[in-house]
């Protein structure tokens, strides 16, 4: 009989198993397309937008600054972990501190990829929400961040930064951008396979929290009675549910350790379970409150700033979530039917079938321009972080170290510090084309060699653009005449036919 029961237990273990593991597949093949639509589209402007402009005009919180703090978050990397690494190098080089965190919000919660996944996954009017309600916050996040965020602690916070990136070098690599006609760059597929550099690295580096989020979702979605959902979230109370839900879902954010892209379907779920609208507009934006991210503000700001952020933070985006819920009402846009199943169980070729088909036909597309990026120019002034995959300005790099005279560069402190814990773990088998490492001396003794260059420029005789000297992507001497070019690619170029190159008056 024993034998009987613990058969019949372990029968029904495997089966809601495979009911979880079922329903978070069907989620990811619904949103597959839309995801690798929204990534590429995000490494597109990455590769093709400068960051300048974003470490030097937002020197104060005024509305001019927080729309471009907004404007270039929206066009950054969705990643949690990378938006909290750039905000912090945006503070570091002088942007105000909640020009930064506007940066921050705007990266994880105005993003293309997101929008669209929510269209997919719960329909149009959480992605509408999403980027009205986005605003909002930002907007409350400025108003209380200017009574919060000041003084002493702002001061505090800067040394702590400061004295965790002292001794750095930066390098300024993004010259090209700033002076090369968009035109041009748009025909360069060194800058497309840079592009492709950022989609696969993003892709790569989310893919723990885009795995996790599905898995956790389509276990929640299938095994979680009612009943539960029931207890957790107040129901029939009118105002008093609302403001119940908005105030719970960032605490389900900040246990769940999802973040970013994974947060989709789990708020699927949560929908799915009774939430209300605003709760689940809450929990979305709740992604920078995750516990492991709180471990890492501690880090670069200290304790007392930590506490400080969680405390406006959680405010924010619960009065946020509160106001898109009652802003909807008012309209009658808030959706009456809740799903009895996230994603369909049948798969098939229909419309959904055939867009993953497409769209993983251009992802394979972008990959082997990703992997025959230094054939066409591509990857200069590039590193990949070892321990996430991601794409990183070795100018713009949040944290790098130095290893056997071999410097490493980081999306952010968190991918750096698993690095030095373990370094043999993540140099095994890395190679050249990993672009992971540079010799920091021999950075030195470049920036010490091109000093006088400063100011100057030369043409570089393969593309036409303006090159600035002292940071020329590569220097060629061709018959006692130097030469210097945008990239390694146009070097290339030049060496393999100078005298297809070369100006009529010097043949």
């Amino acid at each position: 009989m024993k034998i009987e029961l613990l058969a019949f237990a372990l029968g029904h273990i495997v089966i809601d198993l495979g009911a979880g593991i079922h329903e978070a597949f069907n989620m990811f093949w619904d949103t597959l397309w839309a995801m690798i639509l929204g990534f590429g589209l995000s490494g597109i402007v990455q590769a093709f937008v400068s960051r300048e402009e974003m470490q030097a005009r937002l020197g104060d919180h005024k509305l001019a600054s927080v729309t471009r703090a907004s404007f270039y978050g929206m066009i950054s990397s969705s990643c949690s972990y990378a938006a909290s690494a750039m905000s912090k190098t945006l503070f570091l080089r002088g942007a105000d501190f909640i020009a930064s965190m506007v940066f921050m919000f705007a990266s994880t919660n105005l993003v293309i990829e997101l929008g669209i996944v929510l269209i997919v996954l719960i329909g149009w009017q959480f992605a509408l929400a999403e980027f009205i309600g986005g605003a909002i916050m930002i907007a409350l996040l400025v108003a209380g961040g200017g009574l919060w965020f000041r003084g002493r602690l702002i001061d505090e916070a800067r040394r702590n930064v400061e004295k965790g990136e002292s001794g750095h070098l930066h390098l300024n690599v993004d010259t090209d951008l700033k002076q090369l006609p968009l035109a041009k760059r748009m025909r360069s597929l060194g800058r497309w396979s840079d592009a492709a550099g950022y989609t696969m690295s993003d892709l790569t580096m989310l893919r723990k929290e885009i795995f996790a989020g599905f898995v956790i979702a389509g276990f929640l979605a299938t095994l979680v009675p009612t009943q539960v959902w029931n207890v957790l979230f107040f129901r029939g109370h009118g105002f008093a549910t609302t403001v119940e839900n908005v105030l719970v879902g960032p605490l389900i954010a900040l246990l769940s350790f999802v973040c970013s892209i994974g947060n989709v379907p789990l708020a699927a779920a949560l929908w799915k379970g009774g939430i209300s609208f605003g709760g689940v507009v809450s929990f979305i934006f709740a992604d920078l409150i995750s516990l492991p991210l709180l471990l890492i503000y501690k880090k670069f700001y200290g304790g007392r700033m930590t506490l400080r952020m969680l405390a406006v933070f959680w405010g924010v985006m619960s009065l946020a979530g509160l106001i898109t819920e009652e802003l909807f009402r008012a309209f009658g846009a808030i959706p009456t039917i809740r799903p009895l199943t996230i994603a369909s169980n049948a798969f098939g070729f229909n419309y959904t079938s055939f867009l993953d088909v497409v769209f993983l036909i251009m992802l394979g597309a972008f990959y082997w321009l990703y992997k025959n990026r230094e054939r066409f120019g591509g990857g200069t002034g590039y590193a990949k972080d070892l321990v996430c995959g991601m794409q990183v300005e070795i100018a713009n790099a949040p944290a790098r170290t130095k290893l056997n005279n071999t410097t490493y560069y980081f999306c952010s402190n968190k991918c750096s510090d698993r690095f030095n814990a373990n370094p043999e773990r993540f140099t095994s088998g890395s190679n050249d084309d990993s672009l992971a490492s540079r010799d920091m001396d021999s950075a030195n003794h470049d920036h010490d060699e091109h000093r006088d260059n400063q100011g100057k420029s030369a043409i570089d005789l393969v593309c036409g653009m303006t090159v600035d000297i002292a940071n020329a992507g590569a220097h060629q001497n061709y018959n006692g005449i130097d030469y210097w070019f945008c990239c390694a690619g146009c070097s290339q170029k030049f060496q393999e036919n100078p005298s297809r190159y070369m100006p009529a008056s010097s043949k």
